[in-house]
């Protein structure tokens, strides 16, 4: 695994206070780690630099919002009706393209052009959720055991094609998701590659890079472009985002060869969704599938990161200001020649 001494003993430490936990808590545990109980405490001392207090904290927080939003229950929630479903994938646009030349999945976000404006919040926080416990429980295994090592991140790839002002009006829902996964499913992504990035990403990312730990730092990665040259270093063509595969060619692009990874028609999105309907029909003749969104209760946002979305708050503020001034002057021209 490649610790330290001092990481060794922070491990067997944790381990010990973790072997105690309360019986209530086992379960949702063991489906956390999926027979990997030492790499999943290594992920949570990570996202607490190895200090095992704060590390057990954080684990006990995370096993009892699990347990108190049926966490372990949620590949057994579909969205229903089928068009309802469609329509939160057609505005929450994620998906998974592939995998990486070492295994890794390659988990889609279309960040630009995503508009959460077809269902609730709370269908959109129980989308990301599935697919964190779909990669967890479902997708994840399936590589280790078919790359014969074991697999448990993933890389990110986010399209910021199509960004605009009108992102901040998001902004409190991606912080509930960002923190959702902050807390609850730490250390999970490997490194985030951003593709097709705008001026008013750019302007953004220079504000905020400066306020993000050392460790976050180096998991972002700002491609030049649609970034095509750079991810073939580590993925096969055929696992390349489509909106990677030519300059321009942005999330928003219908593709007719079904590899517009955010289509629900998608394999992936196919796959995912029966999944979790026939896993709904094995428990259906105790209690039948209802219609409805899961509330899951959103966990308060570390200060970290609520200073992060307060910080993008104010640059898009500056930038709507700039945009506005910039408008009126451009019409003090026309009218004034």
């Amino acid at each position: 695994m490649g610790t330290t001494a001092n990481q060794d003993q922070a491990i067997k430490q944790f381990q010990s206070i973790v072997d105690q936990i309360d019986e209530s808590m086992k379960n949702t545990y063991q489906n956390m780690h999926q027979g990997y109980p030492t790499e999943t405490l290594v992920r949570f001392l990570k996202a607490r630099d190895w200090n095992v207090a704060k590390a057990h904290k954080m684990l006990v927080d995370c096993l009892e919002w699990r347990i108190q939003n049926k966490i372990d229950d949620m590949l057994t929630k579909p969205i229903i009706p089928t068009n309802l479903y469609r329509a939160v994938r057609e505005s929450q646009l994620l998906g998974l393209s592939g995998y990486s030349k070492e295994g890794l999945p390659i988990i889609t976000i279309g960040a630009g052009l995503s508009t959460f404006d077809k269902a609730s919040v709370h269908y959109y926080v129980q989308s990301h959720i599935q697919i964190n416990e779909y990669r967890d429980r479902v997708i994840l295994p399936t590589a280790t055991k078919k790359y014969g090592r074991h697999i448990s991140t993933c890389l990110k790839v986010l399209d910021m094609t199509g960004l605009k002002l009108s992102a901040l009006n998001h902004l409190k829902l991606l912080t509930t998701m960002s923190t959702i996964d902050d807390l609850n499913y730490p250390e999970k992504t490997e490194i985030y590659y951003i593709v097709n990035a705008p001026y008013i990403f750019s302007a953004c990312w220079k504000v905020v890079k400066p306020l993000l730990q050392e460790r976050t730092r180096k998991k972002i990665q700002v491609l030049q472009g649609c970034g095509r040259d750079e991810l073939l270093k580590i993925m096969d063509y055929s696992s390349l985002p489509h909106f990677c595969r030519k300059e321009g060619s942005g999330s928003s692009k219908n593709t007719e060869d079904g590899s517009n990874c955010f289509s629900p028609d998608h394999a992936f999105h196919q796959q995912l969704y029966s999944y979790i309907k026939q896993q709904a029909e094995l428990l259906d003749s105790i209690s039948p599938i209802k219609q409805g969104s899961v509330h899951v209760g959103f966990p308060d946002p570390d200060p970290e990161d609520a200073k992060i979305a307060k910080t993008i708050e104010s640059e898009f503020h500056r930038l709507r200001n700039l945009n506005g001034l910039s408008n009126s002057l451009n019409d003090l021209k026309v009218d004034g020649n």
